[in-house]
């Protein structure tokens, strides 16, 4: 017996109205989708030609010339300590950043927007509107670097410790405080133990982010690897463009191991 035979309609996930609902939401997606495309100048000659500009480009970069391989290494190293000194700054300022985003430690509501704000601002923009930034206040070099990396550390790192604060269990808090412990013991000994592992994951992950937004500083004149680079490009060394290329994707296939390595080790 089946549930025709009981007089009751075949089973569909969909009613008729909600089906429409998704056709039409598809239908506005594909009629936005084909506007915006639209309203953009497209070069479609330049499209359909990419294929084969990428195969000659390609055929120019090999061989890699390695013949300036000492200036990229050292270059490479100046773009691992402008990610590592970053991180290290920006996970020491956002820690009063993420106390007061958080909305079970701050102190009031005004100090919550002034986090949250802090939070926003520095997530909004990229690094490398940062870098141009401060290249223009510190002029070229690996400070400009180093205080972009750190000026959009702040916010990412910021966010999610505010958010592991957030989160933890209250009742270590309410213990403490029923104890007549101070403020200080009640941070140290119920809310730091909980929000650690969320600390130095966090802390980890934005070193190895930091550490691949670092390589194309030097196109802005901030430092890093990025300056070689963009050398090679204005002078049409592809040989040598692709020799940095190639020590990028090495560094980031070693920063991959190393955060991998400290995360088995700390977490």
């Amino acid at each position: 017996m089946t549930l025709s035979d009981l007089g009751h309609d075949d089973w569909t996930r969909f009613t008729l109205k909600q089906r429409l609902q998704r056709y039409a939401v598809f239908v506005a997606c594909a009629l936005a989708i084909g506007w915006a495309i639209s309203s953009i100048e497209v070069i479609w000659a330049w499209v359909w030609d990419a294929p084969s500009q990428m195969g000659d480009l390609f055929g120019r970069m090999i061989p890699p010339d390695p013949s300036n391989l000492g200036a990229i290494l050292r270059v490479l190293w100046e773009t691992v300590n402008i990610a590592t000194i970053a991180t290290a700054f920006a996970v020491i300022l956002s820690l009063p950043v993420a106390w007061l985003a958080a909305q079970n430690t701050t102190p009031n509501r005004a100090t919550l927007w002034i986090g949250r704000f802090i939070l926003v601002s520095s997530r909004s923009i990229n690094t490398i509107i940062w870098a141009l930034l401060f290249v223009a206040i510190f002029g070229p070099g690996i400070v400009a670097g180093i205080v972009a990396i750190m000026f959009r550390s702040i916010g990412f790192v910021g966010k999610l410790l505010g958010e592991a604060i957030e989160e933890i269990d209250k009742r270590p808090v309410e213990a403490l405080e029923a104890t007549g412990a101070s403020r200080l013991k009640v941070i140290a000994y119920a809310i730091v133990p909980q929000v650690m592992p969320t600390f130095w994951a966090v802390s980890i992950l934005r070193w190895d982010i930091n550490l691949r937004e670092s390589t194309v500083l030097g196109l802005v004149g901030a430092g890093g690897i990025g300056i070689i680079l963009q050398g090679a490009i204005d002078t049409f060394n592809w040989r040598e463009a692709a020799t940095v290329l190639l020590a990028i994707l090495g560094l980031v296939i070693l920063g991959e191991i190393v955060s991998a390595w400290l995360r088995r080790r700390i977490l």
